[in-house]
């Protein structure tokens, strides 16, 4: 089974309808003593950091996400959620991430290019056989909303790199531990195969 963490500031039902099309009906969880029952979880979430750890520490759910990803079993953060998976961001100073990978989100510079990034990008990928990544190809395009990227203090955490202005990590993973920047349930073909792939892990 797999859990899928609601704190309210994440797009609940695009992420339940993606899993259900792979074949697995996730579990709406808010309650942090039921996450540890399931086998898989994934982490959504849209908005602002520090809203979103607050809310994350205020329903014990940070401290349960941070167990259960040192269970060794199969964590996915999507958008924000992968950003709260760093130690701290440029958007709320002072908050803590859950410092699952370590490192810093920063928001995209004054380039001339528009902020947010709105709309369809490619992800170059840095570690090809890594199992989140089975079935797509290299350069492939999925859909990205955000203004703040990741940047994770140890190289060897970047899965995949995606270039807007400056080239940023858009997927990371570190052992059982996985985020996209972008939006699997909004990425049609590619996306889904991502989904596909996490359906996999959380099977052992």
């Amino acid at each position: 089974m797999i859990a899928l963490i609601d704190y309210n500031m994440g797009n609940l039902f695009s992420v339940t309808q993606a899993f259900k099309y792979c074949g697995e009906t996730p579990r709406i969880v808010t309650d942090a003593a039921e996450l540890m029952k399931f086998d898989a979880a994934v982490l959504p979430g849209v908005g602002n950091f520090g809203e979103g750890m607050l809310r994350l520490r205020e329903s014990g759910l940070a401290e349960k996400v941070i167990e259960f990803a040192g269970t060794g079993r199969p964590l996915l953060g999507i958008c924000l959620g992968m950003q709260m998976l760093l130690g701290e961001s440029d958007e709320a100073p002072g908050a803590t991430g859950l410092n699952l990978i370590p490192g810093k989100v920063r928001r995209f510079p004054e380039m001339g290019l528009k902020v947010p990034q709105i709309g369809w990008n490619d992800v170059a990928f840095k570690q090809a056989s890594v199992p989140l990544l089975a079935g797509l190809e290299d350069k492939n395009f999925f859909y990205f909303v955000h203004s703040y990227y990741v940047c994770p203090d140890d190289a060897g955490a970047v899965i995949g790199e995606t270039e807007y202005g400056v080239r940023y990590a858009s997927i990371i993973g570190r052992d059982n531990i996985y985020g996209c920047q972008f939006h699997p349930e909004k990425s049609q073909n590619c996306g889904l195969q991502i989904v596909k792939n996490f359906i996999t892990l959380s099977r052992g």
